[in-house]
């Protein structure tokens, strides 16, 4: 039975079962040391199902719209329970609730990589053929169709196809990630309130800043997990390495992309031990004097609502009593809420698109392996948004911004972030110079989609297939598509380290030397000087973004009621994933597709995923797209921030609002302070998208 004492405002003082209290879970620091590692683990596993996006791709032989629709499934599985976790929720028991999610993140991410220890050996594109015990290989220019891989085109159904890297196997992943996205669901809604419902209010924020904090450790360990994944063969310890052709910047490398998904689900089932144990309620931290407290937490108004007058804080009777639907349409008649969502979609299209696809980005655009891609992004990216959140949230605090400085914070780094990003579009490199692709034969720029122009009087009686993709490199620094359609004639060596000879396409531009490498040619010179140039920049941009997301972020917390603040925040998410989540990988990937010259082919037929791509065309797609939603979305949040101006100016001249649902922060004398603005507290809640910048 619950102590009725009261304390000295008359307000009723929670006190725990006698049972209750002996428990040494019955403790908020516990839980958030607990909440802070499982978000930890939340983010890690997150950011490395972005980081594997085009290890996935190539294994399972699909195009990077399917592989969209494939990372977009967290989001679906998220959003079918969101909304009624948010909402119902919090009349169970939340802790068990929060451990059930993580189990499931746990099962859902174990499913991702089921499909590694059924689907048999990664057998890559090629059509190289040892003579047995000899490093010559049988000639690659032959009249005999047989002898170049043509069968690789062949639409026969070949032993083993239905575990072949084309089959249906990709939907494991998809509903292993939709269940990773349910189980997510209770954490951020259910975890933030019942931690801000038991923490004191100058207690919350600082702990939801300690929560997020640590949680930025999770992209950080996810990325470089990737990038050390990346780098392992798929099937490490069962192929001997030696025979292996590709290296790990060739376009048919698969990294050991389900080891990570395996370390991510046990360290999911293993976070969600502690929750089993906590009580439905803690015992509330001491609190301060009623009317000492801030009224940051009451810091809204109702529809219609006027400014009330006083000397203490007095907030109006909540509606969310009345329903599910009547608080949804309270929180829908909020224009700067509304606004500010609108602003959100926009801005996280841009940001999703650019997480899921920036590591093939760097990939094609600055030839760097996929290992070397996702350690620049977790090495150096994310401690910038590290930084960014930090001095983002100690400035606030530092010069005590009020609501409307904030947003004016906010809106000015997002759009220094949006100009820093802008010389992107001068900042790649061109084409790689592939023969029959982006230059002719005889060395002349082109653009050729499909292998339009890969056959030539030099490899006209060669009898190649236009669908394979073995690059050799030429020492003119022209890349030919395979050793047949450069019309070479004699090979030597074994693996990576074979060498071909007298190459009839190669001796039209080079009479001296006709002989070429394995692999594909590196990139230019000044590739190399342009990259650096290029990851200070994004450092510079993720900083600058991060500095604004706490600022920005305060604006949804103080627009609505408190008792609708898990609603508002369910919501906000339902609606960022339905119309940002899912469609960004989607649409972005599509568009990538399109601009793809060289189709990889699968074993079994068909076409499998892209190989080689128009940089040019990719840059301008990728980077257009990012830069052209987020000036997008922050021409909306002006019209967030012109609206709160608006409201501030009819508080100083003491009139009610004049919009319906909007926010106007109660005068000082309504709390009592009597000494300017108090300021807005730190609270850095639910931008996990912004840590993995």
């Amino acid at each position: 039975m619950e102590n009725p004492l009261k304390d000295k405002l008359g307000s009723p003082i929670y006190s725990p079962p006698a049972k209750e209290k002996r428990s040494c879970f019955n403790n908020l620091k516990l839980f958030l040391a607990a909440f802070s590692i499982l978000y930890l683990s939340k983010t890690l596993s997150g950011s490395y199902m972005k980081s594997t996006i085009t290890q996935l791709e190539r294994r399972f032989d699909i195009p990077s719209s399917l592989i969209g629709i494939v990372d977009g499934s967290f989001e679906i599985g998220n959003l079918l329970v969101i909304t009624f976790v948010s909402y119902f929720g919090a009349k169970f028991h939340r802790p068990k609730v929060i451990a059930v999610g993580s189990l499931i993140m746990g099962l859902g991410t174990f499913l991702i990589a089921l499909p590694h220890f059924f689907m048999g050996r990664y057998n890559y594109e090629t059509a190289l053929r040892f003579s047995s015990n000899s490093t010559t290989m049988t000639s690659q220019c032959s009249n005999d169709s047989s002898s170049t891989g043509s069968e690789v085109t062949s639409d026969v159904l070949l032993p083993g196809c239905e575990k072949a890297g084309g089959s249906p196997l990709w939907l494991y992943i998809f509903f292993g990630n939709l269940l990773r996205g349910i189980g997510e669901a209770p954490t951020g809604p259910l975890g933030v309130s019942y931690l801000d419902d038991h923490a004191t209010e100058e207690n919350a924020s600082f702990y939801i800043g300690i929560l997020h904090t640590i949680a930025l450790i999770g992209p950080l360990f996810g990325y470089l997990l990737g990038s050390y994944c990346a780098k392992l063969f798929v099937d490490f310890g069962f192929v001997d390495l030696e025979k292996v052709t590709i290296t790990s910047k060739d376009a048919r490398w698969v990294g050991a992309w389900w080891l990570g998904f395996l370390i991510a689900g046990i360290i999911s089932i293993l976070c969600s031990i502690p929750f089993w144990f906590f009580p439905k309620s803690l015992t509330k931290e001491l609190r301060k004097k009623e009317s000492n407290q801030s009224c940051e937490k009451k810091e809204f108004i109702k529809p219609g609502q006027s400014v009330l007058a006083g000397n203490k804080c007095n907030p109006t009777t909540s509606t969310a009593s009345k329903g599910f639907f009547p608080s949804v349409k309270l929180l829908f008649t909020n224009k700067i809420y509304v606004l500010y969502l609108l602003s959100m979609v926009i801005q996280i299209n841009s940001l999703i698109g650019m997480l899921t696809f920036k590591p093939k980005f760097i990939e094609q655009q600055y030839g760097q392996s996929a290992s070397k891609s996702n350690f620049i992004i977790g090495v150096m990216n994310i401690p910038a948004v590290c930084l960014g959140i930090f001095f983002g949230g100690l400035v606030m605090k530092k010069f005590k911004l009020n609501i409307v400085q904030a947003a004016k914070l906010s809106i000015g780094c997002t759009t220094l972030g949006w100009l820093i990003s802008l010389p992107y579009f001068g900042l790649g490199c061109d084409n790689s110079h592939v023969a029959g692709l982006t230059v002719s034969y005889e060395g002349i720029s082109q653009i050729s989609f499909e292998g339009s122009g890969l056959y030539h009087d030099c490899n006209i009686g060669c009898s190649c297939p236009r669908t394979q993709w073995e690059p050799i490199c030429a020492n003119n620094g022209i890349t030919y598509v395979s050793p047949c359609l450069a019309g070479c004639m004699m090979s030597s060596g074994t693996g990576k380290d074979t060498e071909f000879h007298n190459c009839s396409c190669i001796s039209v531009l080079s009479t001296m030397n006709s002989s070429a490498i394995l692999g594909q040619c590196p990139k230019s010179s000044d590739c190399n000087r342009i990259f650096p140039y290029y990851v200070a920049l994004t450092v510079l941009s993720a900083f600058a973004f991060s500095f604004g997301g706490v600022p920005g972020y305060m604006i949804l917390l103080r627009c609505t009621e408190p008792e609708l603040k898990s609603l508002a925040i369910g919501l906000q998410t339902l609606i960022i994933r339905t119309l940002a989540g899912i469609p960004a990988s989607i649409y972005f990937g599509a568009l990538i597709d399109k601009t793809c010259l060289k189709w990889g082919t699968k074993r079994c037929g068909g076409r499998g995923a892209c190989r080689f791509y128009d940089s040019n065309a990719f840059r301008h797609i990728f980077v257009g797209l990012t830069t052209g939603l987020r000036g997008l979305g922050i021409i909306v949040f002006l019209q967030v921030l012109l609206l709160l101006k608006k409201q501030y100016q009819d508080r100083n001249q003491h009139r009610a609002p004049k919009g319906d649902g909007e926010i106007v922060p109660f005068q000082d004398k309504d709390c009592g302070s009597g000494n300017g603005d108090r300021s807005v507290e730190i609270n850095t809640n639910d931008i996990e998208m912004e840590m993995q910048m």
